[in-house]
Parts: C-alpha cells; sequence; structure tokens
C-alpha cells in the first residue's frame, strides 16, 4: 500500500495509544477519522479540530458500518482489560463485528496491535484473549498486520505505571519465583513508529510480526533499573515462594491507586515470557533512523515530565513523557520517595 495520503479509522482513539498514534498518523499526511463511544471524550485533546470524530460502538455493527465508510486503513486498537468481567466473550464480539462492517465498507487493511507471547504454551486469559482476536483479524481476507508489544514504557502506560507506583512505594519489592521470566520492553515512541508505518508499509502477507526494544531483562532487573534511573535507593527484591497471581495482584491495588481489575491480567501475564522470536519485522518496516531506544533511556523520557505538573499545557504530539487528558488519573498520582 503506497498511497501517500490514506484515509485512516483509529479505534481506540480515546485509549493509550490510539491517542498518540493519531497525531502520528496526521503528521504523516493521512486523513483521520477518530471512532468513540461518547464524542465528547476527545472534546479537550489537541488534536480534536483536525480529525472526523465519529460515534461508534464495537457491540454496534450499524454504527460500525457508517465509521467504516471511505476507510483505506482500520487501526484495530481496542481491548476489554479490566472493564469487564466476560472481556474474552467481548473481544470475541467485537472483533468479528469489526471484520464483518470492514468487508462490507471494502477496507484494504487492517493494521492490529497485540501482546508478545511465546508461540505454544499456556497463555492468561488476557494474553489469549489477544492472540484470538490477531486470528480473526488475520482470517478476514482483508490484508492484515498484527504487530505484537510486549511491556510499553511511557508515562500513562499500564504496564510502566504499575511498574513506577511499585517501584517507588516501597523499597523491598517481595516478587514471584515467576518473575524471573523474561520481557523485552518497548518505548512507546517505538510502537508508534511501527504502527504508523504499517498503514503504508509493503508486506508479502497478513500475518504477525514481534516488535521490541533492544534489550531482553528479566521483570525483577525491570524493577531494580527502573529505580535506578529514577534516582531512588536501591530496592531489594526479594523471590518469596508460593505467591500466586491472585495474591501479587491484590498486593498492589493495596499499595497502588491501580485499580484491581487492570491489575490483575497484568500480573498473569507475567508467567510467561514476552520477547520477540525473530526480527522478521525489518523486512517490511525498517527500525527507527534513530535506532530502537533501550530500556533505561525509555523510562528516562517518560520520567521527564513531572507527573504533578499542572500547567494546563497540553502538548500537540504527546510520546513517552507526556499525560494526555484522556490518560487515567492512577496515572497522574505521584508517590512521594
Amino acid at each position: 500500500m503506497s498511497e501517500n495520503r490514506l484515509t485512516c479509522l483509529v479505534t481506540g482513539s480515546t485509549g493509550y495509544v490510539g491517542g498518540r498514534l493519531i497525531p502520528r498518523l496526521l503528521a504523516a499526511g493521512h486523513r483521520v477519522k477518530a471512532m468513540a463511544r461518547d464524542p465528547r471524550d476527545l472534546d479537550s485533546v489537541p488534536w480534536r479540530d483536525d480529525v472526523d470524530v465519529v460515534r461508534a460502538d464495537l457491540a454496534d455493527p450499524e454504527s460500525l458500518d457508517a465509521a467504516c465508510a471511505g476507510v483505506d486503513v482500520l487501526y484495530y486498537l481496542v481491548h476489554s482489560m479490566g472493564t469487564s468481567s466476560d472481556f474474552e466473550s467481548e473481544e470475541a464480539d467485537s472483533a468479528t463485528n469489526t471484520v464483518e462492517a470492514a468487508r462490507r465498507a471494502g477496507v484494504r487493511r487492517v493494521v492490529y496491535l497485540g501482546g508478545l507471547h511465546p508461540s505454544g504454551g499456556h497463555l492468561s486469559k488476557h494474553l489469549e484473549s489477544r492472540s484470538s482476536v490477531g486470528d480473526t483479524l488475520l482470517a478476514s481476507g482483508i490484508e492484515t498486520v498484527a504487530l505484537q508489544a510486549g511491556v510499553v514504557i511511557g508515562a500513562g502506560s499500564a504496564s510502566f505505571e504499575m511498574i513506577r507506583h511499585l517501584v517507588e512505594v516501597s523499597p523491598v519489592l517481595p516478587v514471584p519465583r515467576w518473575s524471573r521470566h523474561l520481557v523485552q520492553p518497548i518505548a512507546v515512541d517505538d510502537v508508534l513508529h511501527y504502527l504508523t508505518e504499517a498503514a503504508t508499509a509493503s508486506v508479502p502477507t497478513s500475518r504477525t510480526w514481534d516488535i521490541g526494544g533492544p534489550n531482553v531483562l528479566r521483570y525483577a532487573d525491570v524493577l531494580r533499573e527502573f529505580g535506578d534511573v529514577a534516582g531512588l535507593p536501591p530496592r531489594r527484591i526479594v523471590p518469596v515462594p508460593g505467591l500466586t497471581p491472585a495474591i501479587v495482584s491484590w498486593g498492589i491495588a493495596l499499595l497502588t491507586p491501580m485499580p484491581a481489575g487492570l491489575v490483575r491480567p497484568l500480573v498473569a501475564s507475567l508467567k510467561s515470557d514476552s520477547v520477540m522470536g525473530d526480527r522478521d519485522v525489518d523486512t517490511v518496516i525498517a527500525p527507527p533512523a534513530k535506532g530502537l531506544t533501550t530500556y533505561r533511556n525509555a523510562v528516562a523520557r517518560a520520567l521527564e515530565q513531572p507527573y504533578s505538573d499542572d500547567s494546563g499545557v497540553q502538548p500537540t504530539d504527546p510520546s513517552a513523557a507526556e499525560l494526555m487528558p484522556s490518560d487515567p488519573e492512577w496515572a497522574r498520582e505521584r508517590t512521594a520517595r
């Protein structure tokens, strides 16, 4: 897909990634339709006047037909993690409804951001659901670029904020033995690079491509290095046998302002390695010109803007260091050090 100007529909435009992707797509010269169940949720975003806001719900096929009209590329950036007791069923229905509407509208490409996970083996419900959504999109008959990322580092990212809150709140961090699993964090700016380029990248077929940063770490080291970059006193990481995902999630929800419904699937996902299986993505999308961001640099970038900033100035190109009006309140809370 080589056209310079495309019409892109961004589902999840009020979400963490979607809200940051839209200004990148605009800067690349594309027309953007921002989809939201309640358009008023986008009233305060800096790019509001530069996009077509469409009211639609993934559970409402008729509204999806209107949203998909005239669209070249559909970005599927929604998931129900932490918002429903039956998120697997909701996600399956949403993906099916979207595929059917996209087919009827003649959408030419779907771009999906899923979760990085090992092939085979047991997956958490969260990762299994995201993988199933990807399978539905890939089987749609529409050209699909499915990108898979692990821990996304940037101010406001749920994964990053969980790390930040945990490390800031306690000098001693009890961790389960499975915290030795490997993760491959990626800076949100690098995620946005891959997503933006995916609109026009020449791909040989519909398939998944793993994306990740240059560092592979054990989760315990992710916590330890965050504290070092943030200038905190050394944190003591203590492996504790018998800590289940349920116990860990309860502890994090107790110690941090993050909702338990969001914490549980994030924690459960840590029970398997989250690393790239290959670098095939380099054959279709070149890495950023500046190179991929290291974990430590991504953390430093994400901490550049004080979380207590009350200037009222909203960035026109939100990235790793900025919070958006649509970001949750728990992302704005700063723990005293």
